[in-house]
């Protein structure tokens, strides 16, 4: 195992059914993953910068992004974290239920770390979440906390 300490995910979902179906996939695999949620894309620009009722917010190992939000769109949010010399290093897991092409292109130009289109069905999406928190956290080596700061 890669961290000792629990990895805190950053949820960027304004759905609640996607929410709640993620909370579970997270507390059905792993206890050690702690999960924020912010509904749009300017709370989870105000949580990486530790801005407002955010200033104690930790931060996060890795981002789940949807990129249809309210306010600011996924889509703002990766260009935004990706050109950030300070926030850059977060890996960005775009989850969305968009399968465009154009979607999947414009993430990956936008240095997203990997591009997972929602399934509809329940057992389905509690199996990707699942993965995705298997491989980042089994399988991925992240940078430790004093390096990516």
């Amino acid at each position: 195992m890669n961290h000792a300490s629990p990895l805190d995910v950053l949820l960027v979902e304004d759905d609640p059914g996607d929410v709640l179906l993620t909370r579970e996939a997270f507390e059905l695999n792993h206890v050690r993953t702690r999960l924020h949620v912010v509904n749009d894309g300017e709370e989870a620009m105000a949580f990486l910068r530790r801005q407002g009722c955010y200033a104690s917010a930790p931060r996060p190992d890795m981002m789940l992004l949807d990129l249809n939000l309210p306010r600011k769109d996924g889509r703002e949010v990766l260009a935004d974290v990706k050109g950030d010399p300070d926030l850059r290093s977060i890996p960005i897991v775009v989850l969305t239920t968009s399968e465009a092409e154009e979607d999947i292109v414009r993430s990956y130009s936008l240095h997203a770390n990997a591009y997972v289109a929602k399934p509809v069905d329940f057992h389905q999406f509690i199996r990707v979440v699942r993965q995705i928190d298997d491989f980042f956290v089994g399988v991925v080596k992240l940078p430790s906390l004093g390096q990516r700061f």
